[in-house]
């Protein structure tokens, strides 16, 4: 099994080479899940949730996955305060969670987090985009700029939360993922969160990049950059490494 972290972000139009890096390796494992199924094209269950441009948003990660190759989308579309179904994910070779609120998508994939788990502790590929790649978690960062009322990172980026908020996630890696972190400054955010014992360290993606976990492994691949938060002895120890 693997699991594919991406950190947001579009690549510009009529330029597909990144997508082909960052969402490749995803479809390549679903597409081996398709032949082995018999199918000629992976069957991709794709869940977003979004307030009103849900559509245009599964499109977008529908022609990010064709700048890999060929799949069969099966989209669901959900509210703010929608709940998806075991429907959503049935008979698919690769799972992938949109971005948007991360909030909201916890609370729409919690009903059926237990059987995202078992497909992909069976082999199901799992792609997480954005707010799919942050409740991926054990311990899912779900957004907020403050600690005890003192900002810790840009305001725009608070996922409508005001103190940075941590709760369970889907449960499919044991360290707490954030995104758009060259691009958003969210790294403080993990740092400040990592002082403060609310997470023991996680991991950060830059928009355009995967971080690819695999059994016992780890990957990047991609424009940026993956940053790595960690507690050591008087403070925090923050690295990053690359495709």
């Amino acid at each position: 099994m693997s699991i594919h972290l991406v950190g947001g972000g579009w690549a510009p139009e009529n330029d597909t080479e990144n997508d082909a890096a960052v969402f490749g390796p995803f479809l390549a494992e679903a597409a081996l899940r398709a032949t082995a199924a018999g199918r000629t094209d992976p069957r991709i269950a794709i869940i977003v949730v979004r307030n009103g441009d849900g559509d245009d948003h599964a499109a977008k990660l529908v022609a990010a996955l064709e700048a890999a190759g060929p799949l069969d989308p099966v989209i669901t579309s959900l509210a703010l305060d929608g709940l998806a179904t075991l429907l959503a994910v049935a008979d698919a070779d690769g799972i992938v969670i949109g971005g948007g609120l991360t909030p909201a998508y916890l609370t729409a994939v919690a009903p059926i987090a237990g059987e995202i788990r078992r497909q992909v502790a069976a082999g199901i590929p799992y792609l997480g985009y954005s707010a799919g790649a942050m409740i991926a978690a054990e311990r899912a960062l779900l957004g907020g700029w403050r600690i005890g009322g003192v900002p810790v990172s840009p305001q725009e980026a608070s996922e409508d939360l005001d103190e940075i908020t941590i709760e369970n996630g889907i449960g499919l890696l044991d360290v707490t993922v954030d995104v758009h972190v060259a691009q958003w400054g969210t790294l403080s955010r993990m740092v400040a969160a990592t002082e403060a014992g609310l997470i023991r360290g996680g991991l950060a993606v830059d928009e355009g990049t995967v971080l690819i976990v695999g059994q016992g492994t780890l990957g990047v691949a991609g424009a940026g950059s993956v940053w790595t938060v960690s507690e050591s002895e008087g403070g925090v120890l923050v690295s990053t490494f690359g495709a």
